[in-house]
């Protein structure tokens, strides 16, 4: 059975938030880091607690740790050293595993993000744009009275028109294709998969395989933990439309273009689904826009192209083990919409999104790896996730068609990585562990 009152809510619950920052944080010292974590540590809701209160709530706390963030609020050596060297290494370091060279360096990265210093993550979702000017507030005003611990760096979140649906800055609906865990009370919809054991996404339970050993200790920080890898894309807007018109005869070859991108029309209607025009009832329907396979329905990529972004990410029925790899992701838009037909502002704005899982590598790691930054992905040869792969304009982009296909050589890089970590997620009961901590027990 699920701990729900043990389990922080973002990872079984999705807020009706359109706005709010993640508040990145260093602490100069253990003490000063506990007293902060004290006081928010009632303020963060369980998945409980989220669900019974979402009507009436506005406001929603989630808080995450690097390994060297757990280090700092004194745990014990002893404890750090068991927990996965991905996350004691941390995505820096991981850098040539996850293809972030170039522009995607760490050494290219905002905020901070980079360094050792950087110790926890504050995330405040918020429903509306007053109640997000509360909470900010509200923490400032408690960073403002805590010692020993301070802002590293933050960025602001806002959702853009049209309100109704979640969408990029390219436009494209997002939030299409989630896992299910068993025991949530969520069943999935067609296409989208069996249930999945909650040990793919929670410690403490059964994953896939089985019961699963080296969690680490004391059990009382690990049990109903997770890890979050955070990632901050720019989204090149006026990169991405001007490469479309360039490379189209008519705004219908536009959307078109886009679509094989992206694998599905900006409505979210899928090109299996809808390969020659869009269909955006079909977009917004939950119990139709995943109910495809590929190894059957488009084995090819006639519809929708091998390389696609969202055939990369989810190669469904053409893959391994895919039970194995499934991720839980959450996140939010930052920055102002661009407006339609103006040209490069200049000013940032993208996708800064939370990807949940058990194990970073096999799931997380694996991804990036295997998926988005292989070139020879499903046999292609020279080529990366064309939305969020690493590019460096000497890869490709494949469309098959008959009876020649179109290979767009030397793809622009259409969203570069400006940030990154691996933040521990802790359940409730290990939040207050981690409060309660003092500097004996921390030498132990």
């Amino acid at each position: 059975m699920l701990e729900f009152d043990d389990i922080q809510h973002i990872l079984l619950t999705r807020t009706p938030a359109i706005t709010g920052r993640y508040e990145f944080l260093t602490f100069d010292t253990a003490a000063g880091g506990r007293a902060w974590l004290s006081e928010l540590v009632d303020l963060v809701p369980s998945a409980t607690a989220a669900q019974a209160t979402m009507d009436e709530s506005d406001r929603w706390i989630t808080l995450g740790f690097t390994w060297n963030g757990l280090r700092a609020l004194g745990v014990s050596e002893e404890s750090l050293a068991t927990f996965p060297d991905a996350f004691r290494e941390g995505m820096p370091s991981r850098a040539s595993i996850l293809g972030d060279t170039g522009a995607n360096a760490p050494e290219n990265w905002v905020g901070g993000l980079a360094g050792d210093d950087l110790h926890a993550i504050a995330i405040l979702f918020s429903r509306t744009d007053e109640q997000c000017r509360t909470s900010i507030e509200n923490h400032d005003e408690l960073l403002a009275r805590t010692d020993g611990v301070r802002s590293l760096s933050f960025l602001d979140l806002n959702a853009t028109p049209p309100f109704n649906y979640a969408h990029d800055h390219f436009g494209f609906r997002d939030r299409l294709s989630q896992p299910v865990m068993k025991g949530s009370g969520e069943e999935p919809t067609p296409g989208s998969g069996d249930a999945l054991e909650p040990g793919e996404f929670i410690l403490g339970y059964p994953d896939e395989n089985g019961p699963v050993a080296d969690l680490p200790v004391p059990e009382a920080l690990s049990r109903n933990g997770s890890y979050m890898a955070y990632r901050r894309l720019e989204e090149h807007v006026a990169v991405f439309r001007e490469y479309l018109r360039e490379n189209s005869d008519e705004p219908a070859s536009e959307e078109l273009l886009a679509a094989k991108f992206m694998g599905r029309w900006r409505s979210g209607a899928p090109l299996v689904l809808a390969p020659d025009a869009d269909d955006p009832e079909l977009g917004a329907d939950p119990m139709r826009n995943n109910d495809f396979n590929y190894k059957e329905m488009d084995p090819h990529g006639y519809a929708c192209p091998l390389g696609s972004h969202a055939r990369r990410l989810n190669p469904r029925d053409t893959a391994h083990y895919m039970n194995r790899r499934r991720m839980i992701r959450r996140g939010a838009t930052y920055g102002p919409a661009l407006p339609e037909g103006a040209p490069d502002d200049g000013v940032d704005r993208g996708i800064a999104a939370f990807i949940i899982c058990a194990d970073l590598v096999r799931q997380f790691e694996f991804a990036q790896n295997v998926w988005i930054n292989d070139t020879a992905f499903h046999e292609l040869g020279n080529e990366h996730d064309p939305i969020c792969g690493t590019q460096d304009g000497t890869l490709d982009f494949t469309v098959p068609k008959r009876p020649i296909r179109k290979v767009h050589k030397s793809l622009p890089a259409f969203t570069t990585l400006t940030g990154g970590a691996y933040f521990f997620l802790p359940g409730m009961g290990a939040l207050r562990f981690l409060a309660a901590l003092d500097d004996s027990r921390s030498k132990t």
